[in-house]
């Protein structure tokens, strides 16, 4: 299963699966992530011909941003749900998407239908969404070809009837529960929600910092204008990557083992943190 850039990607951009005129668009906004949403973006009446549409705009695609792309089809128990994972599937077989965000992932048997419709080569995004999605988050992170967890946290809030302030400190026993899973199935760190305001940069800026602080790799984007801010917020700093850099060079310069480094131990753990930091420098 493909890891990169998707796995190391820290901005998902959504855009309209009927607007075929922004998908190039998106992808030039370097977003590490594509996601071309077949669900809330599009109405029920334009659902077919937008997915039938799909081969045709992103054919005209360069095959280096197609591993960039994501299909958010319609949930399991829908009208266009078996229709939209045949289609993904075909998609992924002729390498015109890496894979599909499966909304509203609640159990473990939908998500194995849904791998099995896509073929072995594609990824899945579960979503969690809802309750039960987070009852069976660790059943749902170590799914068939799963690369990482999305967390839906406005469905979420609906769901749950939660009144959230901006801050969503009841969320974060459920991000904490993402996150947790997501380490438990080895996978990368997991993907935040949107911040729905795209003209708020400050309030962008404190979910983002709130994401990186509990864990998150990556944040959900519904604007352009947010994927810059965000790519560089979850990105490591100047100073850890010189720290990084600095880690790894002792380590070889020792030949391995456990190394001292400005009077601190530097073992296993921490060369695994050092590398993780220059990988993310250039996802």
């Amino acid at each position: 299963m493909p890891l990169a850039p998707l796995a190391l990607a820290r901005a998902f951009l959504f855009v309209p699966a009927d607007r075929p005129e922004r998908h190039a668009r998106a992808l030039a906004t370097g977003a590490g992530g594509v996601i071309v949403d077949l669900e809330d973006a599009v109405a029920p009446e334009r659902k077919v011909a937008a997915r039938e549409a799909l081969a045709t705009s992103f054919a005209k695609l360069p095959e280096i941003d197609r591993q960039r792309l994501l299909v958010r089809i319609n949930a399991a128990g829908t009208p266009w749900h078996e229709d939209d994972c045949a289609q993904a599937g075909a998609l992924v077989a002729q390498g015109l998407i890496a894979g599909v965000v499966l909304p509203k992932a609640e159990r473990a048997a939908h998500l194995s239908r849904t791998a099995e419709a896509i073929g072995p080569k594609g990824v899945l995004v579960p979503l969690i969404e809802s309750a039960e999605g987070l009852s069976a988050v660790d059943e749902l992170a170590a799914g068939p070809q799963v690369l990482r967890l999305a967390f839906g946290n406005l469905d979420f809030q609906a769901d749950l009837g939660l009144a959230c302030d901006a801050d969503e400190a009841e969320l974060v026993p459920v991000r904490l529960a993402l996150l947790l899973a997501s380490r438990r199935a080895g996978l990368p760190a997991p993907i935040d929600g949107v911040t729905p305001d795209w003209r708020d940069a400050s309030r962008l800026a404190a979910d983002t910092a709130r994401a990186r602080r509990g864990g998150f790799g990556a944040k959900l984007c519904i604007h352009p204008d947010q994927v810059a801010p965000v790519h560089a917020a979850l990105g490591p700093s100047a100073d850890e990557v010189a720290w990084a850099r600095r880690v790894i060079d002792a380590v070889r310069a020792a030949g391995g083992g456990v190394v001292s480094l400005d009077g601190r131990m530097v073992d296993a753990p921490v060369v695994r943190l050092a590398e993780r930091l220059l990988a993310l420098e250039h996802p």
